[in-house]
């Protein structure tokens, strides 16, 4: 019959109570009593899957993934990619999902390192003043991925925003617009500001101005993208196309024009960054910057499995190349002037 907690208990003289903390690293309990407990954790062979082998080794199975929206299909896709090299080195995942709150990222990291997690994989709130630097500064494996973290160095990975952008306006200057408004992600992060300073290069490159007025950043969810189409389509600067900075922007956008009786491409050209499965299905069809995000969570993960057995190699950065996907809704339907 298998040990239970109360078995170890009774060997240790303690409370169970105290095996639970000992075991998981919780703190205030001192290293005799812990000592104690472990040795006849492993002489009861306690939970031989997971809390004898985390003894053994003396780390935790567990990894924690903190991503900005689990509404993002972006995210579901990558936390697949992460769960899959978890699987396969044979650690759980811990899922945090920090809303884009500093204060939930807070939160979720003291939870991360009571939990004593052999490493994190992060998607952060923001690039400076990280919480992320507790992980850092206790000595937990990170390694961040999407975003950029710039004072904590850290493995990073992450598709080529600026290149992806770039060749989504690009684009549409090809078929012949040239008042193209974008709406994005706030330039405090590494999405928001690479994909902008993409749509400012090609713009340049082509010799547009660059007006102010055509510039429509924030929070990167659907509301956002909703409240800017609805300026967009009473701004006295009328743009002929739009180029959305992600998926949940993207939805946004069209929801509203589509409520406002505007056509696409008839009305305003249209291209997301990022590429979902629906946009195959929609009429039009919808024009995509696709990001291989499994290859993303993969690379991360196994960035950080490196560092949890032991990798002391200079610290990364990946940059993995995006595609274009020209589809029905960045054709020029109309004479553009």
């Amino acid at each position: 019959m298998p040990s239970t907690i109360k078995d170890v208990a009774r060997k240790a003289g303690v409370s169970s109570a105290t095996v639970s903390r000992a075991l998981s690293g919780k703190p205030h309990v001192r290293q005799v009593v812990i000592d104690q407990v472990r040795e006849a954790a492993l002489e009861l062979d306690f939970h031989p899957s997971r809390v004898a082998r985390s003894l053994r080794v003396q780390k935790s199975s567990i990894i924690g993934l903190i991503i900005s929206d689990i509404l993002n299909p972006f995210f579901t896709a990558l936390v697949r990619a992460v769960e899959d090299s978890a699987s396969r080195n044979e650690y759980g995942v811990f899922l945090c999902n920090s809303d884009e709150s500093v204060e939930k990222e807070r939160a979720y990291i003291e939870l991360l390192q009571a939990e004593n997690v052999a490493g994190v994989l992060i998607s952060s709130t923001q690039e400076n003043d990280s919480p992320s630097r507790r992980l850092f500064e206790d000595r937990i494996p990170i390694v961040a991925v999407d975003r950029r973290m710039l004072d904590v160095p850290v493995d990073t990975v992450l598709a080529d925003n600026f290149s992806g952008s770039y060749s989504a306006v690009d684009h549409l200057i090809q078929q012949g617009h040239t008042r193209i408004a974008i709406v994005a992600a706030q330039p405090n992060r590494t999405t928001g500001r690479e994909r902008l300073a993409g749509y400012r290069q090609a713009l340049a490159d082509h010799n547009i101005p660059f007006c102010d007025e055509l510039v429509y950043t924030g929070i990167p969810n659907r509301l956002t993208g909703r409240l800017y189409a609805k300026e967009i389509t009473q701004s006295p600067i009328q743009p002929t196309a739009i180029f959305c900075g992600n998926n949940l922007l993207t939805v946004g956008v069209l929801g509203y024009l589509k409520e406002a009786g505007c056509n696409i491409p008839e009305d305003y050209a249209l291209v997301s960054f990022d590429d979902m499965e629906w946009y195959t299905m929609t009429s039009p069809t919808i024009t995509a910057v696709r990001q291989p995000v499994y290859e993303l969570g993969r690379q991360a993960a196994d960035l950080l499995f490196e560092r949890i057995n032991g990798s002391v190699s200079p610290v990364k950065e990946i940059v993995l190349e995006t595609q274009l996907v020209v589809r029905q809704s960045s054709t020029s339907a109309r004479r553009i002037v």
